[in-house]
């Protein structure tokens, strides 16, 4: 890296440092291109500032399509920046593998939110994959915290695989819900209760409360016959509504309990550690795949073992095996 570059990362970090929210989106911007001299300038930029982060709440939120997130983050955001605290949410935003187009939509829903100094708000659509800028949410939490933002909330849509990413880079996982009674409880997926270690009843008001309190009093029976992700915590389901601001102040203080617990057992270390070496073996997956596909001699080849695969002349493990092979054996050009 020749001076003028060095430069250019010392102002980009210096900037961030003091808690600069457009420098802070351009650099999330260059942690998420896939082009070779900005993921190197991305990495020197994020090394530049790592001593300055780790220092925030990492709090993962997800619920279906029509739960309220929007309306929810940006009261829950409004309450953390009233406790004194700066806040940031980046959505985990899956594009649509057939028109490129986001699922969450345009997060100037959170207008207030956004308007306000103490918070930043950024969607990442991740193009229709949860590898690239899914995991290049990490480093986007890693900036935010250089950055000053000591809550950081990564939202995701909730239909799928995401909700597995998201819960494997942040502190606590919080479900969100609608109140539900009877054969509606039977629809939410069991794989993403098990993932949270907090579920929060939304819209729990007006006409709806008395239903919202059933719903809570059936989560609570139900996650005790989940077992604990954590032996410093057993999760709670608590009702809030984010349009009358009720219940936000229990789920601040259950979050806030959360995070003194672990700290305290130095599960919350631990955990982070764990997901450090797992990000560690993602990304190295994710650069082998690319290594291997600008092999000119093995990127030839792909489209007959694909087509292969697809016709069922050959077993995917096999054709696997053949590129893997040849990608051992062929010298990088």
């Amino acid at each position: 890296m020749n001076s003028k570059d060095a430069a250019s990362i010392e102002e980009r970090a210096t900037r961030i440092l003091a808690g600069d929210r457009a420098a802070l989106a351009r650099a999330i911007t260059l942690v998420e291109s896939t082009r070779d001299d900005h993921r190197r300038d991305a990495e020197k930029l994020v090394e530049r500032v790592l001593p300055e982060s780790g220092k925030s709440i990492r709090l993962g939120i997800s619920g279906s399509p029509g739960v309220g997130k929007s309306t929810f983050i940006e009261a829950f955001g409004q309450k953390i920046i009233a406790d004194g605290h700066r806040v940031a949410v980046l959505a985990v935003d899956p594009s649509s593998r057939r028109t490129g187009g986001s699922i969450l939509g345009d997060k100037t829903r959170m207008e207030e939110l956004s308007r306000a100094p103490e918070a930043f708000i950024r969607p990442s659509p991740t193009g229709g994959t949860l590898g690239g800028v899914a995991r290049r949410t990490r480093e986007a939490i890693v900036l935010c915290e250089a950055a000053g933002f000591d809550v950081v909330i990564v939202e995701t849509v909730g239909v799928g695989q995401s909700e597995t990413t998201v819960a494997d880079m942040v502190d606590l996982f919080c479900l969100l819900l609608s109140p539900a009674s009877g054969d509606e409880l039977q629809g939410i997926k069991k794989g993403i209760v098990e993932l949270a270690e907090l579920i929060v009843v939304n819209k729990s008001d007006g006409e709806l409360l008395a239903i919202a309190q059933r719903t809570v009093a059936d989560y609570r029976a139900a996650l005790r016959l989940i077992r604990p992700l954590s032996p410093s915590w057993t999760p709670e389901v608590l009702a809030a509504s984010a349009r009358t601001g009720d219940g936000l102040d229990q789920v601040w203080d259950t979050v806030k309990r959360h995070q003194a617990g672990l700290t305290a057992s130095g599960e919350k270390a631990a955990r982070r550690g764990e997901q450090a070496q797992e990000a560690l073996w993602a990304d190295l997956g994710d650069r082998l795949l690319q290594a291997l596909k600008r092999r000119p001699e093995i990127s030839r080849k792909i489209p007959q073992i694909e087509a292969d695969v697809r016709s069922g002349l050959l077993m995917p493990m096999t054709g696997a095996r053949h590129l893997l092979e040849l990608f051992v054996s062929s010298p990088e050009s």
